[in-house]
């Protein structure tokens, strides 16, 4: 039986409710909560082993807390059978640091994969492989495999197979990690493109602060298809900030209120 994973607009997305986990006595996270909102873009920042990462496994399902509880689309993911947890991650597209492409596989094969999955008819897949690689502006890559892509190219793949099945959320995990500065640029500018054209709810770790407050100060126009900055001073009110420290939250708020913050730690880690 297909459950169902409709929602009120009002209600949380994505909630954890004190949720920790260890490995082997390191407490990776300790007693974190939170809630995203539809069409919020979540920017989560912190230092290397601050358990990010962590978080967004236990997002997917990918791994269970040892205390607490994580409910994605108002259901516990603690409740959910495996049938039901791959059900759930039907509605969730998921970016990977390291693009995670099959490299046997071409970048119509890699993009086409979870519709093949979902058995939908070859003549629609053909239509949306094409659309979600003009999206990402890498149709003439489409015949190509991922050995023959930059590794930007590949980030933008991961981004198209992520989208293709019109997903509630969006995970992306440290999508612009090892590119250059003006790949990085094209990477942000998809993910602010994506935002603002389907209005999907997303979580997204960054280890580079410029990415995120780019994020926060910039729209997509679709009438000029390009990035705009919004006017001096106002920022983006659905992008917030998570920020995570030795597997504590220490900031969780707005980008003005992230900016302002008179925290010391913050202060410097901001610096």
């Amino acid at each position: 039986m297909t459950i169902s994973f409709e929602q009120s607009p009002s209600d949380p997305v994505v909630e954890f409710r004190n949720v920790s986990i260890s490995f082997e006595q390191n407490h990776v996270l300790n007693d974190v909560s939170f809630r995203v909102f539809h069409g919020e873009t979540c920017m989560i920042l912190g230092p290397a082993g601050g358990g990010k990462s962590t978080l967004m496994k236990l997002a997917n399902g990918l791994l269970r807390p040892d205390s607490g509880e994580i409910f994605i689309f108002g259901r516990a993911l603690s409740s959910m059978t495996e049938q039901e947890l791959y059900e759930m991650r039907a509605h969730v597209g998921m970016v990977f640091q390291e693009s995670a492409l099959f490299d046997s596989l071409s970048v119509r094969e890699n993009v086409a994969y979870r519709l093949e999955e979902e058995h939908v008819p070859e003549a629609e897949i053909e239509e949306r492989v094409v659309a979600a690689l003009r999206f990402v502006e890498l149709e003439q890559a489409i015949d190509k495999f991922p050995a023959e892509l930059s590794g930007g190219m590949r980030r933008r793949v991961s981004i198209a197979r992520a989208i293709i099945s019109r997903p509630d959320l969006i995970l992306y995990d440290s999508p612009t990690a090892g590119l250059d500065p003006i790949t990085s640029t094209t990477i942000v500018d998809l993910v602010v493109k994506q935002r603002d054209v389907s209005q999907t709810t997303s979580l997204l770790i960054t280890h580079r602060l410029q990415d995120a407050f780019t994020m926060a100060t910039n729209r997509y126009n679709q009438e000029s298809n390009q990035m705009e900055p919004l006017p001096a001073g106002e920022t983006d009110s659905r992008v917030k900030f998570l920020v995570l420290h030795e597997g504590h939250i220490v900031f969780d708020g707005t980008t003005l209120e992230l900016t302002h913050s008179t925290d010391p730690w913050l202060q410097a880690y901001l610096a």
